[in-house]
């Protein structure tokens, strides 16, 4: 009876992880329209890394050649020498999708802030997925073009606020050199 109980808490530990893993791209906004057929296939081309606290995932002007998902911790995403901080990621957040559809070099540069797991998902594998699974790569383009324009949008409201409030500064400094 020992031995039963045994192997089937060694079965269901299995069980929970790889429905883990699941649960995990099925909540992930860029996977979220696939089947569970689909996300399996997603799961087999994903390369797990685990990275140490402050270790770079990637640098700006290298080339980059996919995206990361991170499963646990935390990354940095900061700009230029003086490392100016555009964004502080966590659990299900994604970053550096622009590589996986465009050649280029990076615009900024990654780093882990705490121990963090990332799941790796590179162009090739895009690729390879869209050439076996066609209907499964363009679900994903899909979806990836559709929160690459989102970023855009909302970082064209922005830049029009900062514009704006860039104009207003101007007319008060008109203002008061006139007033002089």
């Amino acid at each position: 009876m020992q031995e039963d109980t045994y192997w089937s808490n060694i079965f269901r530990k299995k069980e929970k992880q790889q429905l883990s893993v699941y649960a995990f791209l099925k909540r992930t906004p860029i996977f979220q329209d696939l089947s569970g057929k689909e996300l399996k296939a997603i799961e087999r081309i994903l390369h797990r890394r685990t990275y140490r606290e402050n270790e770079v995932i990637f640098s700006e002007n290298e080339h980059g050649v996919g995206m990361y998902i991170i499963e646990s911790g935390q990354v940095t995403i900061h700009l230029g020498k003086e490392k100016k901080v555009l964004a502080l990621l966590a659990a299900g957040d994604f970053f550096g999708e622009m590589a996986i559809i465009l050649e280029g070099l990076r615009t900024a540069t990654a780093v882990a802030k705490s121990p963090a797991t990332l799941l790796g998902f590179f162009r090739p594998d895009l690729f390879s997925l869209m050439e076996t699974h066609p209907k499964t790569g363009n679900k994903i383009l899909y979806r990836l073009a559709q929160m690459i324009a989102e970023r855009l949008r909302l970082s064209s409201l922005e830049n029009k606020e900062i514009k704006r409030k860039l104009n207003q500064l101007e007319a008060e400094l008109r203002t008061e050199e006139e007033g002089q």
